[in-house]
């Protein structure tokens, strides 16, 4: 490597509620040359982060533009409320909207879920973040709904959470600039949809493993027949419709019935 040549690394970024340690162990593993460098961002930064060109691909939510970004949806997570412990919400399996129509609800200036028409009460001012709804929770001053995994990223030992059946629900993706599908980028994508190193989809570092050689087929004799063998305790050469002919001298013997002397 010249002096001007920079090593190749991968910039990964990723929303809060995402957790790419598996992924990254994989990578990691794979690609041991490679440095895969993490960027925590927020779900509104994420898709600009791509398209400036601050990460190679990222773990965002969706919807992203797909004029500029491609994405790989992942899955979709369940909405939940979080609760006091001792509030009554923590008594049941699950909740609805209706449920939660007297109760105030928080809905901060971060929210991740499209709402149509957000449930229960709104609060008099909107938190900033997540992190300061969660904060507001914990005072007992109203409830908060997110998605599971940011419910659990900010988990207290005084909240909890209960499923929301009929809210909107959150849905994570793998995307990156379509104008910069890298082999780095590609090789990322294999890691992510659990290819494996020999796999032949997509590109991978890795060559698939060689066909193992076949034994050659002998040749068959010149002409395209094989020779025949001498069949065992005879002699080669024509056979008569009685079979084989015996030695030299040697007589066959009579047919029909033996003749009576006069």
């Amino acid at each position: 490597m010249t002096g001007s040549e920079v090593p190749p690394s991968f910039r990964l970024a990723y929303v809060p509620g995402v957790t790419p340690a598996k992924w990254v162990r994989t990578w990691n593993e794979r690609f041991p040359d490679v440095p895969l460098t993490l960027h925590s961002v927020t779900a509104a930064e994420a898709p600009d982060v791509l398209r400036d060109g601050g990460a190679d691909a990222g773990f965002v939510r969706l919807p992203v533009d797909r004029t500029v970004l491609s994405a790989i949806p992942l899955y979709t997570e369940t909405t939940v409320v979080v609760v006091p412990k001792d509030h009554v919400v923590s008594a049941v399996d699950e909740v609805t909207a209706e449920d939660l129509a007297d109760e105030v609800v928080f809905h901060p200036l971060d929210d991740v879920l499209d709402w149509e028409h957000p449930p229960g009460q709104p609060a008099f001012e909107r938190p900033a973040t997540t992190a300061d709804a969660v904060e507001l929770v914990a005072a007992g001053v109203g409830l908060l709904v997110v998605p599971q995994s940011l419910a659990r990223l900010h988990h207290r030992k005084d909240l909890t959470y209960r499923p929301l059946v009929d809210a909107p629900q959150s849905s994570v993706a793998l995307s990156w600039p379509q104008d910069a599908t890298t082999d780095l980028v590609e090789d990322f994508i294999g890691v992510v949809r659990g290819r494996t190193v020999n796999s032949t989809r997509g590109r991978t570092t890795s060559q698939a493993p060689a066909a193992t050689e076949q034994p050659k087929r002998k040749r068959p004799e010149a002409g395209g027949t094989q020779r025949r063998q001498p069949a065992a305790g005879g002699r080669s050469g024509r056979t008569g419709s009685g079979g084989a002919k015996g030695t030299k001298g040697a007589k066959s013997p009579r047919r029909g019935k033996p003749r009576r002397k006069s």
